[in-house]
């Protein structure tokens, strides 16, 4: 009877974390702390567009080549229609013949749900930051790599639907995207000013006189 009841407060204490912790499919990688953040994103993400989002983070050795689509299927039982699941491999081979390692896949339930985000966009959140030279070790590197993937893909999906999300990571990218970009116009003017526009208006001002 006492070890009944043992069990039974244990279960009650485990069970919100087991009920919590349905997103991480597969974690090779991820800090507990990596873990919080993917799972609170994959709940709001759930909770206000309905979409369920999913991470494999692998530390398998896939051949070049191996197709991600069909080991995704072994957690097919475990998925909740609709979603959109990210791979995170590390080292699984790109090529051989380069020795380069580490692929990341998007799978969608439906192309549906593939059109609420850009497949391009949300691979470079995840691989760019594993490419930059820094005190990072390559441990924190895939976690803050598959952190930063998931919080784009979320961000995403939430505003295809006009939703904000409220825990998601600031995309400091996107920020330093859209401040060249203001440099860049403002540059483009000033050369169209120096080299076009102001001599016409020379031209025209001297031409009165």
């Amino acid at each position: 009877m006492f070890k009944a009841k043992v069990r039974f407060a244990l279960l009650a204490l485990l069970l919100p974390f087991l009920l919590n912790a349905t997103h991480i499919l597969k974690d090779d990688i991820l800090k507990p702390e990596a873990s919080k953040l993917i799972e609170e994103m994959a709940d709001e993400l759930l909770s206000k567009t309905g979409i369920n989002g999913y991470v494999i983070a692998t530390n398998e050795n896939f051949p070049e080549r191996f197709n991600l689509v069909t080991y995704s299927k072994k957690y097919e039982e475990k998925l909740s229609k609709p979603y959109v699941m990210l791979i995170f491999a590390p080292n699984a081979v790109i090529t051989t013949k380069s020795g380069e390692k580490g692929r990341v896949a998007l799978i969608p339930s439906s192309k549906e749900i593939a059109t609420l985000y850009d497949k391009s966009d949300v691979m470079d959140a995840t691989i760019d930051v594993i490419a930059v030279k820094d005190k990072n070790t390559i441990e924190d590197k895939h976690n803050i790599g598959v952190l930063q993937g998931f919080s784009e893909l979320a961000d995403q999906i939430a505003a295809s639907k006009d939703i904000e999300m409220t825990t998601t990571l600031p995309n400091e990218t996107r920020l330093i995207v859209g401040i060249l970009e203001v440099i860049v116009l403002i540059g483009a003017a000033l050369v169209f000013w120096m080299f076009i526009f102001r001599p016409i208006y020379m031209r025209i001002k001297n031409g009165k006189q």
